[in-house]
């Protein structure tokens, strides 16, 4: 059980994580992401993004995945958690990552300039809860089960001999 709930977390993750990826190369942020790992390119900045990504949804899972039991209830949290991690990540880790100190980010003035960060949070929290609610029926499923490593054409019958 606790084990399903980290794997739909985590693939509720990689699906919020998609979804706000793109709309940060959109903005032109992803270079910022690599920055955090030393490399301010788009292509770092987006795997970073990702791990990251998978990581905060398996938390999702552990943390609030008895309570999103329904689809709504997976929405209203995917949507708290977003917002809890705008706090945490733009506005607490991220200045104190790359060097600018503890709580820089926590005054209005900062937190205005940051309200796209603040909806692609949502937006994230609203994929991850509505994959997380999905998981069984989502496309990333078949990676994380079981002998999912075969190939297609091992599944195919081989053909009988005339």
């Amino acid at each position: 059980m606790f084990a399903t709930r980290i794997k739909l977390g985590t693939m509720g993750g990689i699906m919020g994580g998609l979804v706000f990826g793109m709309m940060m190369g959109a903005m032109g942020m992803l270079p910022m992401i690599g920055q955090m790992v030393g490399q301010p390119n788009a292509a770092v900045g987006f795997l970073v993004h990702m791990l990251i990504s998978a990581g905060i949804g398996a938390g999702f899972g552990i943390v609030l995945g008895a309570f999103a039991s329904t689809t709504l209830k997976a929405l209203i949290s995917g949507f708290a958690y977003g917002v809890v991690w705008w706090v945490l990540g733009p506005l607490t880790m991220m200045p104190l990552m790359m060097g600018a100190g503890f709580g820089v980010n926590w005054n209005t003035v900062a937190a205005q300039g940051m309200m796209p960060s603040l909806m692609g949070h949502i937006v994230f929290g609203l994929v991850l809860g509505f994959a997380y609610s999905r998981g069984e029926n989502c496309f990333l499923a078949r990676l994380f089960k079981p002998g999912a490593t075969k190939r297609v054409d091992e599944e195919r019958p081989t053909p009988r001999a005339i």
